[in-house]
């Protein structure tokens, strides 16, 4: 798994119906001694977790979505932080950036009217931010990478199956 992809993902086909795919998550999930938790959410969506005991905050989710087909299922595996991690980084970037475009804005608009524009020194020191919250995030990821590749080994002892992330 690459560190620059921010949630990574996959799509699996297997030759079993939408019920038949829910029981077999539902039966390893009774075999797996409590490598995850499974909560099924609703009809074709369930998020496979890390127990509470062992969750930090940085433990990621793999979250499942299935789709029925003539081929029998199509599985999409999305990893990704706990929505209120990611929730955090969405805000703190959205800021930034609004930060980012108003500085701007106002910075050139004085420089273009012949005024002080010192308020393009924010620019940089909100790019440095940016930067800095990219990195938290890797390094978040990093602490997490362990779980994540848990996750993807209770998927794939699920299904039988070797499944590549894109």
């Amino acid at each position: 798994m690459s560190s620059f992809r921010i949630r990574p993902r996959f799509k699996h086909l297997v030759k079993l119906d939408e019920a038949a795919v829910e029981h077999q998550i539902k039966e390893s999930q009774d075999r797996s001694d409590d490598v995850c938790v499974v909560d099924f959410l609703s009809s074709g969506h369930v998020n496979v977790k890390i127990p509470l005991s062992e969750r930090h905050f940085w433990s990621p989710q793999l979250h499942l979505s299935t789709e029925a087909t003539e081929d029998g299922t199509i599985i999409r595996g999305l990893y990704g932080p706990n929505p209120t991690v990611w929730g955090l980084f969405f805000f703190g970037y959205v800021s930034i950036g609004i930060l980012f475009f108003f500085a701007g804005f106002w910075g050139l608009t004085r420089w273009n009217l012949g005024m002080s524009y010192e308020i393009l020194w924010a620019l940089p020191i909100l790019a440095g931010a940016a930067l800095v919250l990219y990195i938290i995030a890797q390094t978040g990821q990093k602490i997490g990478a362990e779980q994540m590749f848990r996750l993807h080994h209770f998927y794939e002892d699920t299904f039988h199956d070797k499944v590549s992330i894109n």
